[in-house]
């Protein structure tokens, strides 16, 4: 009812650039905090960055200076701008919005199925 669907993820050499996108369609009231997660084999699922609908954010220490979370004007996608990547930011990363339903007005947390970002040389 609801699909987060992500997109821009690949192989990438240290120092390198990618450019994540998640657009969320279905069902949908509104949607308030999105965020990027990832999870690296062996290792639990971290948050990396989020934004609330007015546009504020936060970020992880790891990626602070070097990624940039934005929303478009409909705030329905949210994207990731990675720079200067290293091998540590390996990982799945995984999409995730809080919606509030049209018919329930309940709010909802939804996942994305994930993107593989992958930094070697």
């Amino acid at each position: 009812q609801v699909q987060l669907v992500e997109s821009g993820g690949g192989l990438v050499q240290p120092g390198g650039s990618l450019r994540l996108s998640c657009a969320a369609s279905g069902s949908i009231f509104s949607i308030y905090t999105m965020g990027w997660y990832r999870q690296a084999p062996g290792k639990q699922r971290e948050s990396v960055a989020l934004i609330t609908r007015g546009g504020s954010t936060n970020y992880a220490d790891s990626v602070k200076d070097r990624f940039t979370i934005s929303r478009d004007n409909a705030k329905t996608t949210v994207f990731l701008q990675m720079n200067s990547l290293k091998p540590e930011d390996t990982a799945v990363y995984y999409c995730n919005a809080d919606v509030r339903r049209p018919t329930t007005l309940r709010t909802v947390n939804y996942w994305g199925k994930g993107t593989q970002v992958t930094v070697s040389s």
